[in-house]
């Protein structure tokens, strides 16, 4: 199948490792000019230099930009920046990392704000800076598109993920109604929901568990892979593989989705 990608340009946030960085090789190697954030700048180095070498491709055609998402001028330079250097606007993929775990108990209200400025606020504000240059692309060829990395915590909340199980359902609500709005511009937009999969952010999880009961590695991570229909773990690349594909020109039709790539673990019916 010809995913339409070629020359597509992405920009990838919370990109320097994990669901970020596996995305944005995947579309790399679609053949789309990638431009990937990270507040690292380090980590970001390290991950374009990954992204070119996974990928095979010229060096030129992805662009590194620092960016802490919860920094609106640093949000709006960032994708200004990445229309400059790659030409233009096609994709765009909202991510950043989970907030800390806890009980009610554990969180006051700067870090409720926190969790919600990380994963709900910078949604927000990546996808008001890139609609301009969406639109654009859009009145070309009506092919361009918003995804947003949520969790399956959005439809199915998980103990002691608080703050992410209410920001991600925010970013829900949000996309829902932002599908409604630009449809009618050629611009399609869905949520991708990952389940457990490895990555450092489910191993931070795995550690939180261990201290609050006792368990193995093993035991916790044996816990989820029952719960799955598929019985294990998911990997970054098999999520990669869902947003290519929603990116893709044969995804046109395909908005206002919230789409778990989980395995099977979330057991709700619609």
């Amino acid at each position: 199948m010809d995913l339409g990608l070629q020359d597509r340009c992405a920009f990838v946030a919370g990109a320097s490792s994990g669901l970020g960085l596996a995305a944005a090789t995947a579309l790399a190697r679609e053949g789309c000019r990638v431009a990937i954030c990270s507040r690292s700048k380090d980590r970001l180095r390290t991950a374009r230099e990954k992204v070119v070498r996974a990928g095979g491709i010229l060096p030129d055609r992805v662009v590194a930009i620092p960016c802490d998402v919860t920094e609106e001028v640093q949000t709006e330079a960032a994708i200004r920046q990445a229309v400059e250097a790659l030409g233009g606007l096609h994709i765009l993929l909202t991510n950043a990392g989970g907030p800390p775990t806890g009980l009610i108990d554990d969180f006051d209200t700067a870090a409720w704000r926190a969790g919600l400025e990380l994963n709900l606020v910078s949604t927000i504000n990546l996808c008001r800076f890139a609609l301009p240059f969406l639109r654009e692309a859009a009145a070309r060829d009506r092919h361009a598109r918003i995804l947003m990395v949520t969790s399956i915590a959005a439809k199915q909340p998980i103990q002691t993920l608080y703050l992410s199980n209410t920001a991600r359902a925010g970013v829900q609500g949000f996309a829902k109604t932002l599908a409604e709005e630009v449809g009618v511009d050629g611009i399609t937009v869905n949520t991708l929901l990952p389940g457990f999969t490895r990555t450092a952010r489910l191993q931070h999880l795995v550690e939180d568990i261990q201290v609050r009961t006792g368990k193995t590695a093993q035991e916790v991570e044996a816990g989820w892979a029952a719960g799955a229909a598929l019985r294990r773990l998911g990997t970054p690349e098999e999520f990669a593989a869902a947003v290519t594909f929603l990116a893709s020109k044969p995804a046109a039709f395909i908005t206002g989705v919230a789409l778990p790539v989980d395995g099977g673990y979330s057991k709700h019916v619609f």
